[in-house]
């Protein structure tokens, strides 16, 4: 039985560092991969050494794209080892900044694509795999000017650690990966068209983040903070008044307009 690892969002960022890491773990026979540009997945597929790459040029809000990835997946006869759900995105700025249908979408994405994978996926899991979900630390407080991104990440957080509770007794761990801003091009992305766009010049090693998430999985844990500082503010987050924080959180992201 061919051992699988599935990567939604897999093109870029944080997906494509978790194909890398777990090509070279060794864990796996196969590495499925879904996000909607099958040019970028064909050449992160073509960099695997350790693992066969296996291809899905989906979106994962659309029924239709997404089911050649269900019926491969109850076909084919493997052991999903790990899942890692980590598409999505966001949008800063008011809230009413960008059309209805594009906060839907983040919403769809974000929260129901993400809930439909691990349901679909559950029934092909054993005792041994890991499901990470790929949250954030904007998900600890009510964020103004980042509020409908952060909620969705509210829910995947607060999901995930409840799923790895439930879970336990059937082997099966689930992971609520905590990031902060992390090198990526996701700034870029979410800032498009926003007046309220934080200045993003840094950000964690996506590698770094990846690894410490792996680890923190294969040892069980609920939760994976990555940095000493977002640890810092993650242990500070439930001592502090939601009104005062997020008053402090407007005042500084009104600051980077």
């Amino acid at each position: 039985m061919l051992r699988i690892a599935i990567v939604t969002g897999a093109s870029v960022g944080l997906g494509k560092e978790y194909v890398r890491q777990l090509d070279q773990s060794g864990d796996v026979d196969e590495i499925w991969m879904v996000a909607r540009r099958s040019d970028l997945l064909d050449s992160v597929a073509a960099d695997l050494v350790h693992s066969k790459g296996r291809v899905f040029a989906a979106d994962l809000t659309r029924a239709e794209t997404m089911k050649p990835f269900y019926e491969a997946l109850h076909l084919d006869k493997h052991d999903v080892v790990w899942l890692v759900n980590n598409a999505g995105f966001g949008k800063t700025g008011a809230f009413d900044g960008p059309l209805v249908e594009v906060n839907l979408s983040m919403v769809d994405l974000n929260i129901r694509a993400m809930v439909e994978m691990t349901q679909r996926v559950l029934p092909h899991c054993r005792r041994g795999c890991h499901i990470l979900q790929v949250g954030s630390s904007a998900g600890w407080k009510p964020m103004p000017n980042f509020s409908l991104y952060a909620a969705t990440k509210s829910f995947v957080n607060s999901f995930a650690i409840a799923l790895h509770y439930e879970l336990a007794d059937r082997g099966i761990t689930v992971t609520a990966v905590c990031p902060g801003p992390v090198a990526t091009d996701f700034f870029d992305v979410s800032s498009m068209g926003s007046d309220k766009a934080p200045r993003q010049t840094r950000g964690a090693d996506p590698a770094k983040v990846v690894a410490t998430s792996l680890q923190d999985a294969r040892a069980g844990r609920a939760e994976s903070v990555c940095g000493f500082s977002v640890k810092l503010y993650g242990w500070m987050s439930p001592l502090l008044p939601t009104c005062l924080t997020a008053m402090v959180v407007k005042r500084m992201r009104s600051g980077n307009s």
